[in-house]
């Protein structure tokens, strides 16, 4: 992260008067970040046509989105397809973006000889180029001859792999800071945790699955609305004081009290007897995202949504996806969706247990996931040139800097 640093006094005749002096601190850094496109079946990109793409997936520097554009054929029609073209573009909604950009195609023979065009570490006339708008591009027209690319070591495989590093410039003051007060961490978790443990006050039991639970039915209405309203709410239960959970597993309903007082997970891997499995981890998960939205937890929700979505894998995707339309999670849908529509994954997820429950409990989803599998094939390389219209060359003579707008 480079780092420029410029100090302000405010002086004059306070100073002659033994006033101290004031200083402060304008510091301009770099917010970097990295980004790996990989780019298979080059030889059936080749021919899409002058000024058609294939694009990467929308990555997050500095607080903007970015993406990565590849023209097989090159972007201007004057090249005659000689050349690809390159290009990093705002993806995001953004006015004057600042930042310095650097492009890289590996040297897939691992001999390191890669093709490098960056602006970091070195000086640049007019400082860090500035993007105006959503859909400003920087790059070349003319990033590689494609006669030479086709026979270097670049290409492996049918494929290319581009790396692409963001340079976001930001700018802060600094005043002075004369004194420090740490504050302590908060332990509230810790505090409510133990009063748990130690059953002091607890004022109602709950019977899941054979086992009891005693808890505190103040702390359960004020991290859960559905708790509030079965505790003291107008048409709350006749006995507040010993309820029965119905539909639930004893070792998720423990995980659920313990994430109530804690505001977090306890160790899963005791809950699950030692066994440290992905497939036993991705079950837990499921149950307790069940549980978490039966009483309205919805950060326990969103944790458990996000590692679904880091477990997903073929045998327990279907399982997954339908859990996540009944509960209403629909960035973990979109998320298996994405992943069950992958051609090398569909004829997998198809065979599975996981697959033939999700016919049967939301038989709507196969048709969501069939418009899925057409957009994703609309998308494929070679319809991806169809919104050619929508981007009007801006480079400059050495087509290096590109202004222009996504619609």
């Amino acid at each position: 992260m480079g780092t420029t640093r410029v100090c302000s006094e405010v002086s004059g005749s306070s100073k002659s008067l033994g006033s101290p002096l004031t200083v402060s601190t304008s510091l301009t850094e770099t917010v970097n970040g990295f980004h790996e496109f990989k780019i298979s079946g080059y030889s059936l990109a080749k021919g899409v046509g002058v000024g058609k793409y294939v694009t990467s997936d929308t990555f997050m520097v500095g607080g903007y989105s970015w993406s990565i554009y590849f023209y097989p054929d090159g972007k201007s029609p004057e090249d005659n397809s000689a050349y690809v073209s390159l290009f990093i573009a705002l993806a995001s909604e953004g006015a004057d973006v600042r930042a310095l950009f650097e492009l890289t195609l590996v040297d897939q023979s691992g001999n390191g000889k890669h093709k490098v065009h960056s602006h970091f570490g070195r000086e640049l006339e007019s400082g860090p180029y500035t993007l105006k708008y959503r859909g400003s591009m920087w790059g070349y027209k003319r990033f590689f001859r494609r006669s030479s690319l086709e026979s270097s070591d670049y290409l492996k495989d049918n494929s290319l792999l581009v790396r692409c590093r963001v340079g976001v410039v930001k700018s802060r003051t600094e005043g002075p800071r004369n004194y420090n007060i740490p504050v302590p961490v908060s332990n509230l978790g810790q505090q409510l945790g133990n009063l748990l443990e130690s059953g002091k006050g607890c004022d109602v039991t709950f019977e899941v699955d054979g086992e009891t639970f005693a808890a505190h039915k103040l702390v359960l209405a004020t991290r859960s609305p559905v708790f509030r309203a079965q505790l003291f709410g107008p048409l709350r239960d006749r006995n507040t004081e010993r309820i029965v959970i119905e539909d639930m597993e004893s070792p998720i309903f423990k995980v659920l009290l313990h994430f109530i007082y804690w505001d977090e997970l306890p160790d899963m891997q005791e809950l699950m007897g030692g066994v440290d499995s992905q497939s036993a981890s991705t079950l837990v998960a499921q149950h307790l995202l069940a549980a978490a939205d039966r009483y309205a937890l919805e950060r326990l929700k969103a944790i458990c949504e996000s590692k679904l979505c880091e477990g997903i894998a073929t045998k327990t995707v279907a399982t997954t996806l339908a859990l996540a339309e009944q509960h209403h999670c629909f960035q973990l849908k979109g998320v298996c969706l994405k992943f069950v529509a992958l051609p090398e994954n569909l004829k997998a997820v198809m065979q599975t247990d996981g697959f033939d429950y999700l016919k049967k409990s939301c038989p709507s989803l196969l048709t969501e996931l069939l418009e899925y599998v057409a957009r994703l094939g609309e998308h494929s390389v070679v319809a991806s040139g169809h919104r050619k219209e929508m981007f009007a060359d801006g480079c400059d003579a050495n087509g290096r800097r590109v202004k222009q707008r996504l619609h």
